[in-house]
């Protein structure tokens, strides 16, 4: 997934940087903005300098710095969108539009910054800073929202002659601008600007609160092992866990932390069914446990202030609002989606808890399956059924190899080529991080660099995700790409490789592709590399196909201690089981999705969050013995900024558009690494960015739009019934 902070995206895009899912970066070919009094302030508001086209000043970031840079590069970027809308002559493209896209490049200096400790090094020191700095970054926001001269401008050039004469990438360019505006209050009176402008400010602080208690719980929540109580678990995890009780002061031990990538191995390999509760709890409970960290009050407050919003500008809820300018257009094409899913996953889940309590109950187990158990005896099926374990497969998935497979891809698809830079040529936030320069293959031409931050620490939000620190663009001299992704691998000690889990190493390609997409940009305004919600997470989905093709397989699937490629029949025990589990994946996923939307589609008033949660859970029909992959109380996609509030359907929405796309290489005369199509996906699903509307996009690629078909074919389920045949094809026409 993408970075979220905060309503940065919303600043960001009517400050002329993009709709960015995640903080969009400083950009210049060697950050040649005017000098200014911010830069001056201190080392984050400097403009990037060395090697590249300039790059961040990591070496020199401090938390002192970050909120004198922020009132300095706020007041700056004001005061430049104070001259354009103050310009005596008419508004045109270039003075207006283009000239909002060249402000504010040291405020995005200063995000970059805000977004490394946000995400990658939080402390108490910085979360004390940024519970001041969030309700600044809203006022801004409105500021830059009600600045009706501006607007106005925006409008003129939108509605006036000129418009017909624009390249289709700058009428799109404007038109979104001029959107963005309306759709966060630039027509409202007065009166309803104070309150729009009022909810924003407290809502930033109560998302800040949520995203920091999560922190916490994940932090505050380790469970130690004895040695006693290790069945199961295997030799990687166990090395990993002692490395990190050690770090922790508890030698002797094993930590397992209250994180995905260290709580789903534990689930799955041990033994221990007490211990397994334990741990579960503790993850599922994150933000859950009636003490100050508690986020059902925040949430239950978050809902309300959304809506009172959204209702300012006339919306029945807050998801018709937010789902108008995405694909889906309503909420209810969105719940028509997960709706024809979601009776065929429920099926096949009740399939597997039974095929699960058969091979307990033949055991002797004399339990009942309950949720900390459904990974450890869904791997006991898989390997009853298909023959192998996962840790036989995680033998094979070094994540060193995997960075190379992943490199091998984007070389014969994209047309790239990854160097190490040379090292402490380019400054980093951490010890952990490495870079790559990233190269076009042939002619040597710089495309841009390579960040990777692998691994889980203290102070690291969980999970994985990608970042820009600069984006492509050209209309004002070429501007590189800084992109970067970032994951919570349990680091092994010295000398041992890092394997992973099967999920982890398609997370691990999936976000590549959030890289890939940035860097392949072509698009001339920097605000043209952000788009559409339930679209930005296809192209991310597509790359994961490519972690099993054959050419990845012979070359970088190879065994952790003897080097051998994973043999041809364990290759065709994966492949047989490629739709083994789906139906607890596709539950776990779409009870989240569904939530999240009912939540944002009701009057909020009075609302309970958990009750609300287990009434909806019950009248859905979920399994008893499967969690929603995200809880309310710690659905930082939700709640933790606005990026994905009644949005976390896009997944599937893109899903749909990936299991379209998959066919056409399956069927495609040199399958996935057909060059001719492999040539078109990048022209019109990367390069394009949201320099064309996504529905448009697809059907250059494709020839047509996408239906649901292809997902359930894909996920092993029956046919869609007629009211699940629509697609992904409404576009922004």
């Amino acid at each position: 997934m993408h970075r979220t902070l905060i309503s940065l995206a919303v600043v960001a895009a009517l400050a002329g940087c993009g709709q960015a899912p995640e903080p969009p970066a400083a950009t210049g070919a060697t950050e040649t903005s005017a000098a200014s009094a911010a830069s001056a302030v201190n080392a984050l508001a400097a403009e990037w300098t060395g090697p590249y086209g300039g790059v961040p000043a990591f070496d020199r970031m401090q938390v002192a710095d970050l909120e004198p840079a922020f009132d300095a590069v706020i007041a700056q970027h004001l005061a430049e969108l104070d001259t354009i809308a103050a310009q005596a002559e008419p508004a045109t493209f270039a003075n207006t539009i283009e000239a909002m896209e060249q402000t504010g490049q040291d405020f995005r200096r200063v995000q970059v910054y805000f977004g490394i400790w946000a995400g990658n090094l939080s402390s108490p020191e910085f979360r004390a800073v940024q519970a001041k700095v969030a309700p600044k970054l809203a006022a801004y926001q409105s500021k830059i929202i009600q600045n009706e001269a501006l607007f106005a401008r925006v409008k003129a050039v939108r509605d006036g002659s000129e418009f017909a004469t624009l390249r289709p990438d700058q009428q799109r360019l404007t038109d979104n601008l001029y959107k963005r505006f309306q759709r966060f209050g630039a027509a409202l009176d007065a009166e309803k600007k104070a309150r729009y402008a009022e909810i924003d400010q407290e809502l930033a602080k109560l998302q800040t609160r949520f995203s920091n208690n999560v922190l916490a719980d994940e932090e505050g929540y380790v469970t130690y092992l004895e040695p006693s109580q290790l069945g199961g678990l295997p030799k990687s995890f166990v090395d990993a866990a002692a490395a990190i009780a050690e770090r922790k002061g508890q030698p002797g031990k094993y930590a397992v932390l209250n994180t995905r990538s260290s709580v789903d191995p534990f689930l799955t390999y041990s033994t221990e069914r007490a211990l397994r509760e334990q741990v579960w709890r503790s993850f599922v409970n994150r933000g859950d446990n009636g003490d100050d960290k508690d986020n059902n009050a925040l949430i239950a407050d978050i809902l309300k202030l959304r809506h009172e919003r959204v209702g300012l500008l006339g919306y029945p809820s807050y998801a018709a609002w937010v789902l108008e300018d995405r694909m889906a257009k309503t909420p209810e094409r969105a719940f028509e989606l997960m709706q024809a899913v979601w009776p065929a996953a429920v099926a096949r889940a009740k399939e597997e808890v039974a095929d699960m309590q058969k091979l307990a109950d033949s055991e002797g187990a004399g339990i009942t399956i309950e949720p900390w158990d459904y990974r450890f005896y869904a791997e006991k099926v898989r390997q009853a059924r298909y023959a192998f374990d996962s840790n036989e497969v995680r033998m094979y998935l070094d994540i060193e190899r995997l960075r190379e497979a992943m490199f091998y891809v984007a070389g014969e698809l994209f047309g790239m080529d990854f160097k190490p830079v040379p090292e402490g040529s380019v400054p980093v936030f951490h010890p952990d991080v490495r870079v790559w320069e990233v190269t076009q293959r042939g002619s040597g031409e710089h495309i841009g660099l390579w960040y990777l931050d692998p691994y889980a620490r203290e102070g690291k939000r969980s999970g994985a995700w990608a970042s820009s620190y600069r984006d492509h663009q050209t209309f004002a001299g070429k501007r590189t790409v800084l992109s970067s992704n970032n994951s919570n691998f349990i680091k092994a000690p010295p000398g041992e490789p890092v394997l992973v889990s099967w999920d982890d190493a398609t997370t691990f390609f999936h976000e590549f592709g959030h890289a890939l997409h940035s860097l392949s940009s072509k698009v001339a305004y920097p605000s043209l590399n952000w788009g559409v919600r339930d679209y930005t997470e296809f192209q991310s989905q597509l790359l994961e196909r490519w972690l099993f093709t054959q050419p990845v397989i012979d070359q970088f699937l190879r065994h952790a201690e003897t080097g051998e490629p994973m043999p041809a029949e364990l290759v065709q025990k994966v492949r047989n089981a490629s739709t083994f589990n789906q139906g607890f994946a596709t539950v776990e996923y779409l009870s989240s999705a569904l939530i999240d939307m009912k939540l944002h589609m009701v009057d909020p008033a009075g609302i309970d969050p958990d009750a609300f949660e287990r009434e909806q859970l019950t009248a859905l029909g979920m399994p008893k013995e499967i969690v929603m992959r995200h809880r309310t109380p710690h659905f930082g996609h939700v709640f933790a900024s606005e990026g994905y509030a009644a949005g976390y359907y896009g997944y599937l929405w893109a899903e749909v558009l990936t299991a379209d796309a998959t066919e056409a290489f399956v069927e495609a005369p040199g399958g996935f690494y057909d060059k001719k199509l492999a040539s078109k996906a990048v022209e019109y699903l990367f390069a394009a960015r949201n320099a064309m509307d996504p529905a448009v996009a697809y059907r250059a690629f494709s020839g047509r739009d996408a239906t649901i078909d292809a997902l359930l074919r894909d996920r092993g389920f029956a046919a869609p019934n007629d009211a699940a045949e629509g697609g992904a094809g409404a576009g922004e026409e």
